[in-house]
């Protein structure tokens, strides 16, 4: 059963391996905020300090993830907020079709609307009941769990509506604008016309 759930070239390892770049950064909930900008419905930036972020109500998802370099952690329990929650506290422009996560350091990562509304997208807080430990993301990282796990942002801080798209720190560096595992889109060599930035 797990194989069927399995994207092409990937497999499954013992353990839960943990890839980051860089350094962890340290959390620091006084200063935390959670700002939501760009194309916005109203033009005014919205921002969520760490205790009014932590009060919004949470979703259970229940999802595989599936890293570039082929592993695949399957049936992961993540607990955190629905993008719809921020999504309706803080409205987009109705012309707005991709969003750029930002999280520490400055890393980010794009990925459509339609990846960022969908039901299994979430801004995890939590694995398995516990909260994601700081090499995982705490206190918040990105879940996109039908696209390769770097669109699965860690450290998230910010989300930038936009109006067009615009390549995250991996897809500038070679990865693939879409990041779909089952079309196995890893590179950006791969793109067809229509997948990146115009």
């Amino acid at each position: 059963m797990e194989e069927s759930r399995l994207p092409p070239g990937q497999y499954v390892p013992r353990g839960r391996p943990v890839i980051h770049y860089g350094r962890v950064p340290q959390f620091r909930p006084d200063s935390w905020d959670f700002r939501v900008f760009g194309a916005t419905a109203s033009g005014a930036e919205h921002r969520f300090t760490w205790p009014e972020f932590e009060s919004l109500p949470r979703t259970d998802v229940i999802a595989d993830f599936h890293c570039v370099t082929k592993f695949s952690i399957m049936g992961n329990e993540w607990r955190g907020v629905s993008p719809a929650t921020i999504v309706a506290a803080a409205p987009p422009d109705p012309g707005v079709r991709h969003v750029m996560i930002w999280a520490e350091y400055g890393f980010s990562a794009n990925i459509r609307m339609s990846d960022f509304i969908a039901p299994d997208t979430l801004f995890a807080m939590e694995l398995d009941d516990k909260p994601i430990s700081a090499e995982r993301g705490f206190p918040v990282r990105a879940v996109v769990p039908h696209l390769y796990a770097w669109k699965s942002v860690k450290w998230v801080r910010a989300i930038e509506y936009l109006l067009e798209d615009r390549r995250g720190f991996w897809e500038e560096r070679g990865y693939h604008n879409v990041a779909d595992p089952w079309r196995e889109q890893r590179y950006s060599y791969q793109e067809e016309p229509g997948e990146g930035p115009p």
